[in-house]
């Protein structure tokens, strides 16, 4: 009865585990994306109030955001200034920007 018991959980264990094996990116790549809406949101409350966009995304904190997060790979979110708005992405999983993996709105 054990034995059966035992091949039971490898047969569905065979069948659960690449059902959710590919999840846990699609997962990061969602959360990047969500905190990416909730910081461009901020920069462009900070562009109402101030008339520009900040030098870096430390001046949004605390009023326009409670904290500046890092992406779901524990890096700060890239942010550039430009004179026709801004530039904002995660690095993404190889943290390197600048090539496809990167992470935008």
């Amino acid at each position: 009865e054990l034995m059966l018991v035992v091949i039971i959980i490898g047969i569905l264990a065979s069948i659960i585990v690449p059902r959710f094996a590919g999840r846990s990116k699609q997962a990061r790549v969602s959360a990047a994306l969500a905190n990416i809406k909730s910081i461009a949101l901020a920069l462009d409350l900070y562009e109402l109030d101030e008339g520009r966009y900040p030098d870096n995304l430390a001046a949004l904190v605390p009023k326009y955001l409670k904290k500046l997060r890092k992406d779901p790979w524990d890096m700060d979110y890239y942010y550039e200034k430009k004179t026709d708005g801004y530039i904002l992405r995660s690095c993404g999983p190889d943290k390197t920007c600048g090539n496809e993996d990167d992470i935008e709105e």
